[in-house]
């Protein structure tokens, strides 16, 4: 890869050894790879295991499990390489198992870690997660899907939407409300979290057909009386959406580091391209109506990365850092969108051509702008935490 995103004044030896050697496994797997998978809809299974092989998989699981005992900088450092190797979204949704069972490793029991961890730091355990409802959205205190307490089971009903790799997953991580809202003293309480199998006969996957990220399916689920263990249940009855939270600073990190990774593969395309295209016997890389586009993306993605490892910094030295993870989310998304406009603007009608990349570049910058959570409520959450304004929510 080329060396125009330059992180060793950033990243410690050791971590640099992490990020190339995860380079080194991206190498295998080239746009034309992506392009295929981004065509024929297959999910990178070939991928996702070299990875968990590496040892990836388990970078922050604790080593008696099978892990490697390390932080979310270093899990930061694997999303934003495996995202600069061409796969955009559709990569760093492939390993989203490091990262989504993290109240398994905070709030499970030893025998709950014991049996769960080492699945999953092998990806013999495929997790995906059931979090989002239809008519909920963010507001996750508003939850509908309900389970009931029959003997030493949860039965479970309800709807999930977005749910992303339960066309391939064998175990889903489940939030759902066990206590009614209005017989709760807060509205975040009453809401019990689930590590449970993937039931099909109980529930039905829908994949939903969208605009990119091809490779990994997102769907609506619909669950039908889903018998849930009483010891697949993480912490106590009640505090699930507590146990959830813990999961969001990370995730907001992660996403902050795939997408500035977007934005990298997005520019460093496009600048090899304006080099190479001649029009009126010059590179179009000469004209500064080129130049200065792609550095000002340059800079303000080198900035999005040095927020979200201050953001990782913090989290691993456990001080709070819920305001730089939401800013390096929020920064890595809009960056990496720009990136991606101008990269295909950089292409002129080339940019279009799926042969080019770029165009798939710009479809997978779309979904960190959405999700995990929209920029609107970022800003809004930076405003009241931050400045001290009145919520507006």
């Amino acid at each position: 890869m080329s060396d125009i995103f330059s992180m060793e004044n950033i990243l410690t030896p050791e971590q640099m050894e992490i990020r190339e050697g995860v380079q080194k496994i991206c190498e295998k797997y080239d746009d034309a790879y992506w392009l295929a998978r981004d065509t024929d809809g297959k999910f990178p299974h070939d991928f996702g295991q070299e990875l968990a092989d590496a040892g990836y998989f388990g970078i922050t699981q604790p080593a008696e499990y099978g892990g490697s005992d390390l932080g979310i900088t270093e899990a930061a450092i694997l999303a934003m390489t495996v995202a600069e190797c061409g796969g955009m979204a559709a990569v760093s949704t492939t390993i989203h198992a490091i990262f989504g069972p993290n109240p398994i490793r905070v709030f499970g029991t030893e025998e709950q870690k014991a049996r769960w961890i080492p699945g999953l730091v092998s990806r013999e355990l495929k997790p995906c997660f059931g979090v989002t409802e239809p008519n909920t959205g963010l507001d996750t205190t508003n939850l509908k899907t309900r389970a009931e307490k029959k003997g030493d089971k949860y039965i479970v009903n309800g709807q999930k939407i977005w749910t992303s790799t339960a066309q391939i997953a064998n175990k889903i991580m489940l939030i759902v409300r066990t206590t009614p809202k209005e017989q709760t003293k807060r509205p975040v309480d009453g809401l019990s979290l689930f590590f449970t199998d993937l039931n099909r006969d109980h529930i039905e996957v829908r994949r939903i057909p969208k605009m990119g990220r091809k490779a990994v399916d997102s769907n609506q689920l619909f669950i039908d009386n889903l018998p849930v263990p009483e010891e697949d249940r993480i912490g106590e009855e009640g505090k699930g959406f507590y146990y959830l939270l813990h999961s969001l600073n990370p995730e907001r990190i992660l996403a902050g580091a795939g997408t500035v990774g977007i934005g990298r593969a997005a520019i460093r395309k496009a600048a090899q391209y304006a080099k190479e295209r001649i029009v009126f016997d010059r590179p179009i890389g000469m004209n500064q109506a080129i130049q200065h586009p792609l550095a000002d993306s340059w800079a303000k993605l080198e900035a999005a990365s040095l927020m979200t490892f201050q953001a990782s910094k913090l989290y691993d030295e456990d001080k709070p850092c819920g305001h730089l993870a939401n800013a390096a989310k929020y920064l890595g998304a809009e960056a990496a969108f720009e990136a991606s406009t101008r990269a295909i603007m950089t292409h002129g009608g080339m940019g279009y051509a799926k042969e080019f990349h770029v165009e798939r570049y710009f479809r997978e910058a779309m979904i960190p702008r959405l999700a995990p959570i929209s920029p609107q409520l970022v800003l809004s959450y930076i405003a009241e935490r931050v400045l001290g304004l009145p919520k507006s929510y």
